[in-house]
């Protein structure tokens, strides 16, 4: 029996808003489920970045990262989360965003201590 895309899209929102609570993001959800709109993230609760998720075999990375860009809000990293059947989810995101963050989280850090593991 065929897979709905849509249904699977649906699944795989609930899966990344689930796995988000996991991580401490309580507020994770589904962005469509109560709006509707379009421009919305698929997944809202991660402060900051705006979630595209793609949950199919073949991705057109691009046309999926230019998605992201166009819908996300001001002061948001677009990022999309995306991942294939039997295998585990990545996040791609535009470097000079990456690096954003990687220069956030290394102020925060104790290098000394990471070296030194």
């Amino acid at each position: 029996m065929p897979v709905n895309s849509r249904q699977k899209g649906a699944r795989y929102e609930r899966e990344l808003a689930a796995a988000f609570k996991d991580e401490g993001f309580k507020q994770a959800r589904r962005g469509q489920q109560y709006c509707g709109a379009n421009g919305d993230a698929d997944v809202v609760g991660l402060p900051g970045i705006h979630v595209e998720a793609k949950r199919v075999e073949r991705l057109n990375i691009h046309r999926a990262m230019d998605q992201a860009v166009r819908d996300d809000r001001q002061g948001e990293i677009p990022a999309v989360f995306h991942r294939k059947n039997n295998c585990e989810t990545l996040v791609t995101m535009r470097i000079g965003d990456w690096f954003k963050l990687y220069h956030e989280w290394e102020a925060g850090t104790d290098q000394k201590l990471i070296k030194d593991k």
